[in-house]
Order: structure tokens, then C-alpha cells, then sequence
């Protein structure tokens, strides 16, 4: 008899994440088919070209020269209205789109960073011991503060007060300087 391997279940996180994305493509679908939807219902002419055709219906004598004024003053304040809410739905989806992708590109580099922050600990460790040139802590700008909190226990005064000196120069961040003071100590 050939046994037959079980396949894994996948995480409840991975299924929450497809489903957040598909549900977030899903609307973007949607607003842009409504968007599509409403340019179909309209119909672009130029002013000029709709004062011709009431030009020449006057000429005719097919309308009065008030009435083809009145209708051509509608048609413009119809046109610029939906031009507008045209323009305003446009908007919304680009800001829309430009949140999802803001999220997306913040959530992917807090994972980099959080992923990556261990090595980089490591590898300032190995660096310092065998003296090679560099700062303190590699990468310092883009750390959060308990990522710089975690690393200052390893190093010496002279490298705490130049971590000291970077930290008030760049973000100032209170519970970092704290921390050296206390180290300082």
C-alpha cells in the first residue's frame, strides 16, 4: 500500500492576509468599474461644438436665440457638475490606492527590518571586536527606539556617548538618551 502524505494546513494568519488582499483588490475592482460605468454614461462635446448646433437651430428659426441660451447655460453647469464629481471620484480611488500601497510598503519594511535587525546586531558586534571602522550601531537611523535600547548594552562609554551624540543630533528620541544616561552611570 503507497501512503499518502497529508498535506499542512496553512496558518490562519495566511488565510487572514489572502483575504484581507483579495478583499482589498476586490473593492479597488469595484471603484474602478464604477468610475469606468459613470465615463460610459457621459458624453464629452466640446462648448463650442454645442454652441454651433444652437447656433444654427436659431438660424433655422427652430428656437429662439433665450431659449438656445438657456439650454446651452444648462448643459454647461450639467456638464461641469458631472465633470466634477467625475474628477472627485477620481480622486477618492488614487487616494485610496495610495493609502493601500503606503500600508503595504510600511508593513514590508517593518517585517525587513524586524527580520533583519538580529543579523545586523550581530554583525555591529563582530565589527566593533575587530575593529573595523563604522558607527556603533549600523543602520542607526532606520532602528526604532527598543531596537537601539536592545544594542546598547554591549557597548563601551566612548561608543555610548558617539550614540549619545548621533541620537540628539538626528530624532532626539527621550527614552534612548535616557538609557545611555543611565549606562553612562
Amino acid at each position: 500500500m503507497a501512503k499518502t502524505k497529508a498535506k499542512p494546513k496553512r496558518s490562519t494568519r495566511s488565510k487572514a492576509k489572502r483575504t484581507s488582499r483579495s478583499s482589498a483588490a476586490s473593492r479597488a475592482d469595484k471603484s474602478v468599474q464604477a468610475y469606468r460605468d459613470a465615463l460610459d454614461r457621459s458624453l464629452t462635446l466640446s462648448r463650442e461644438r454645442v454652441q454651433e448646433v444652437f447656433d444654427d437651430a436659431v438660424k433655422r428659426g427652430r428656437m429662439t436665440r433665450d431659449d438656445a441660451n438657456e439650454v446651452m447655460s444648462s448643459l454647461v453647469t450639467r456638464g461641469r457638475k458631472a465633470s466634477d464629481d467625475l474628477i472627485r471620484d477620481l480622486e477618492k480611488l488614487l487616494d485610496q490606492a495610495r493609502k493601500e500601497v503606503e500600508s503595504r510598503v510600511s508593513r514590508a519594511t517593518r517585517t525587513v527590518r524586524d527580520v533583519a535587525d538580529p543579523a545586523l546586531a550581530r554583525a555591529d558586534q563582530v565589527r566593533r571586536r575587530a575593529g573595523a571602522p563604522g558607527g556603533p550601531i549600523s543602520a542607526y537611523e532606520q532602528l526604532t527606539a527598543a531596537q537601539v535600547k536592545s544594542r546598547l548594552g554591549d557597548l563601551s562609554k566612548p561608543e555610548l556617548r558617539e550614540v549619545r551624540k548621533q541620537e540628539k543630533a538626528g530624532k532626539a528620541r527621550k527614552s534612548i538618551l535616557a538609557e545611555i544616561e543611565k549606562k553612562l552611570k
